[in-house]
């Protein structure tokens, strides 16, 4: 018996319609489909009529979970891998689920689709020749500053997810590791309420002051001179 595959799903970001046609019509072939959040996942499955056993999947319960679906694909079962928004694995669950299936000699298939990254560098403004993603940064202030410091240094835009209540702080801990540089401040990104701000961060002043604690954040800083 073939074994089966496993399919990295990317999905929308914050708009249902953007996911892709290709990814629905695996949807519908799809045997199990891992999820990070059931809830989530079944408004995609609800809005476009599809059907799919469902299994809640998060790296916390890793080591309870894979031996079933190495046995799942073993048995010839097609298995697909979403998360909550965007493109498995980053910044999000799935890669020690990868890491060992191809150790293991597995096969996995991209579909590809939406990425908040590469859709937030595409309307900042910023240089997109060279670009580093951080994601979320350590919680720790020293550790924060740090790698600002380290990162700032590239010669590449750099990309950080935030959440809303630390948003303010971290601009603030920017401008004082790597001083009045340009950047953009996404929120909402794809979503009805999306607002972009663009600026110098001594310019965008009065608009960081009054950003809302609340909705998805996605802050990009320019290179140095930019």
């Amino acid at each position: 018996m073939a074994t089966g595959s496993l399919y990295i799903i990317a999905g929308p970001i914050g708009n249902l319609e953007d996911i892709t046609l290709r990814a629905l019509n695996v949807l519908k072939t799809l045997d199990y489909l891992l999820s990070e959040d059931t809830r989530e996942t079944d408004k995609i499955l609800s809005k476009f009529n599809l059907k799919v056993s469902q299994i809640s999947y998060r790296d916390q319960i890793h080591t309870k979970i894979y031996p079933k679906v190495v046995e799942m694909l073993e048995n010839g079962k097609n298995v697909g891998l979403m998360t909550d928004s965007g493109t498995p694995l980053i910044s999000d669950p799935g890669y020690k689920l990868v890491n060992e299936l191809r150790n293991s000699g597995f096969n996995i298939v991209s579909i590809p689709g939406p990425s908040s990254v590469i859709a937030a560098l595409s309307i900042s403004g910023l240089p997109t020749d060279k670009f580093s993603f951080l994601g979320f940064l350590p919680k720790k202030e020293n550790q924060r500053k740090k790698l600002l410091i380290n990162y700032g240094a590239m010669d590449a835009t750099l990309t950080i997810f935030e959440s809303p209540y630390r948003i303010i702080k971290l601009i603030s801990e920017i401008k004082e590791t790597l001083g009045n540089r340009r950047i953009c401040i996404i929120k909402d990104l794809t979503k009805v309420f999306e607002k972009v701000i663009t600026g110098k961060i001594n310019d965008i002043d009065k608009e960081i002051n009054n950003l809302p604690q609340k909705g998805e954040y996605i802050i990009l800083i320019a290179k140095e001179g930019v």
